[in-house]
């Protein structure tokens, strides 16, 4: 017979049967760091860690390489004016960032600043805990407390008591808190550290920041009536109240930032201050700025900072979840509407919360938890038009929206969805199986991200299978959608935050869970160490009716990959959908290799490709094999 040729249809279709993804396609049926390039199957580039240094108490920059305190929720990029240095400014569930020449300020805002302190600081030997006295702190449990000036105490070097990312705060009284250092004293010490220290204090709980995860709210209205004994705490298994993790919003003013906590205050931060973001309420002149907000974002090209799930003008402090607000024109400290500025509010209808925002075109694009509003600019008297563009098309979380051009894309609560200018669902050959996956108490934590170069949008989510439990899972799986080639590809990353090539950032750049940023696209490896990757396809029927049984003794390979790649075939064959596969192999791939000889015999073949080494780089074309009719035996 002459040799067959294996033609895979793009992208991976998981909610069907194996066999059904054969016949109807052929498709691909799982696989992990591979893309779709094209219409053909291609391993993902690897990615390189960037190094940046920290930033001491004092402002000084250190030759010690550091990372972020918290997990990175939100992230933006941009070139200031005045100085045309890059920026980056970060928001964990704990601090604010800015990352210039290769060095992490912490801009996080300030609650609360105690100075010239007597030996506020204890110390004990062999303990790496230092109890800090200073009446009437005000601090909780998970805030943050910098230290300035302190003198060495009981072994504990000045160096790590004076660190600008501060210290996490246990409260002991309300007088008294403790911290924990790198290193244990070497004696005990009732009262020390200077005489003149100061204290400065992040913003924190109280602030909406600390929350790192979907933890359970306990207490009183927790659970159902009944559901235990008075006087008995409640079990997290009775609980049906999640706390929102902690989010930041972070929208470019100018070259300036406004930066917004989820259920918290809108901040400000001037780029030629150099100190921190500082509340726009506190700015002189401000006026009816909303005191807790759920997201902002700013309008285009009219300049207005929106305020989406705020305080209403009339209730202070007290947050309307379906509430919008805007400032006025070109002026984000003037929030009391008059009949000579442009400042408004507006209460959407359908849903119960707003949950995510992006824009599109002239449009600011609005998603509750039901529905999709469109938001645009009229000018007076009217200032702003809302229209509702859909409904039964809710958000999943706050980050899970992206606008590709004029189209918007996001991940529902149990489908996709996109908006060209009519709201349509998004065929999804992976829907069920990514939707069976993630763990709906972090579903929030989903992030879109999308990747220009490859006309790529993806999600990345917390999987059901991830080894943290309920311990604060992050992010460990994705989802992926080629808006070119139609196609859905699965895989593995722990990433927390992604942003695309921008400017001088000539390649993706995205956070780990453990603060550390890699750049994307750069290499073949995982910042040195081995990719492992694979695709797999549907098994293929060797013969138009499947009737017969078919000897396979040879595969030509069609592969472009560079003289270092070796990749691994694997082939499973079966007699019937629902048999046991048969493998054959691993066979070796090269540059040099042209045929592959086997002796693989069945009615049905599927074919395993991947790559396990630290410079591997190869993309598939069409295979094509010779299949012998063969008999029974």
């Amino acid at each position: 017979m002459p040799f067959q040729l294996m033609q895979i249809k793009p992208g991976i279709v998981k909610d069907i049967t194996t066999y059904s993804a054969g016949k109807n396609g052929p498709f691909w049926v799982d696989g992990d760091l591979v893309r779709f390039k094209n219409g053909y199957a291609t391993k993902i580039g690897g990615w390189l860690k960037e190094v940046f240094n920290r930033v001491d108490a004092s402002g000084d920059v250190t030759d010690t390489e550091t990372s972020l305190q918290g997990i990175a929720r939100a992230m933006v990029f941009w070139r200031a004016i005045t100085d045309g240095e890059d920026r980056i400014a970060i928001g964990t569930h704990n601090h604010l960032y800015i990352i210039e020449n290769s060095s992490l300020y912490d801009i996080t805002p300030l609650r609360k600043t105690t100075s010239n302190l007597t030996n506020p600081l204890k110390t004990t030997n062999e303990s790496t805990t230092v109890v800090v006295t200073d009446n009437s702190h005000g601090a909780l449990n998970g805030d943050f407390v910098v230290i300035n000036s302190a003198a060495s105490v009981g072994g504990v070097t000045d160096v790590n008591l004076n660190r600008s990312e501060g210290y996490e705060i246990t409260v002991l009284t309300a007088n008294t808190y403790s911290i924990t250092v790198p290193t244990a004293a070497t004696s005990t010490v009732a009262a020390g550290g200077g005489t003149t220290i100061d204290i400065s204090y992040l913003i924190g709980v109280e602030a909406g920041l600390g929350q790192q995860s979907g933890d359970p709210a306990l207490g009183w209205g927790v659970g159902s009536w009944g559901g235990s004994t008075w006087n008995t705490p409640r079990s997290i298994s009775v609980s049906d109240v999640k706390l929102l993790n902690s989010q930041w919003s972070l929208n470019l003013w100018g070259e300036d930032l406004i930066a917004t906590v989820r259920g918290g205050g809108i901040y400000y931060y001037d780029t030629s201050s150099a100190g921190r973001a500082v509340l726009v309420s506190s700015i002189a002149g401000a006026l009816s700025v909303p005191t807790t907000t759920r997201i902002s974002t700013i309008s285009f090209p009219d300049r207005h900072v929106l305020a989406l799930g705020t305080d209403p003008i009339s209730s202070s402090g007290n947050i309307d979840p379906m509430q919008v607000r805007w400032s006025d024109q070109e002026d984000f400290t003037d929030w009391q509407p008059t009949i000579t500025n442009s400042a408004g509010d507006q209460r959407l209808e359908i849903g119960t919360q707003i949950v995510a925002t992006t824009t599109s075109k002239d449009e600011t694009i609005i998603a509750t938890d039901e529905a999709l509003y469109g938001m645009t600019f009229v000018g007076p008297p009217f200032i702003f038009s809302f229209r509702l563009l859909a409904a039964n098309c809710g958000a999943g979380g706050k980050n899970v929206m992206m606008t590709v051009d004029s189209t918007v894309f996001w991940m529902g609560k149990s489908n996709f969805f996109v908006y060209d200018g009519v709201v349509k669902e998004l065929p999804c050959s992976v829907q069920y199986y990514v939707f069976d996956r993630i763990q709906n108490d972090f579903i929030d934590k989903t992030f879109a991200a999308h990747n220009k170069k490859y006309n790529e949008v993806t999600w990345f989510y917390v999987s059901n299978e991830n080894s943290a439990g309920l311990n604060n899972p992050e992010p460990d799986s994705y989802v992926s959608f080629n808006y070119a080639d139609q196609a859905w590809s699965i895989g593995t990353l722990n990433r927390t935050v992604w942003s695309d090539a921008f400017g001088a950032r000539k390649v993706p750049f995205a956070f780990d869970e453990n603060g550390i940023l890699y750049n994307h696209e750069t290499g073949d490896n995982d910042n040195g160490s081995a990719m492992s990757t694979f695709i797999e396809s549907a098994p293929l029927e060797l013969s138009a009716t499947g009737d017969n049984l078919f000897m396979v003794d040879k595969i030509v390979p069609d592969i472009t990959l560079t003289d270092d790649t070796n990749v691994f075939v694997t082939l499973k064959t079966r007699k019937y959908p629902n048999d046991t596969d048969t493998n054959k192999g691993t066979f070796t791939i090269t540059s040099s290799t042209k045929k592959i000889s086997t002796r693989a015999k069945g009615r049905q073949m599927a074919m395993k490709i991947q790559s396990t080494g630290t410079s591997d780089d190869w993309q598939l074309g069409d295979f094509r094999i010779n299949a012998i009719q063969d008999g029974s035996r």
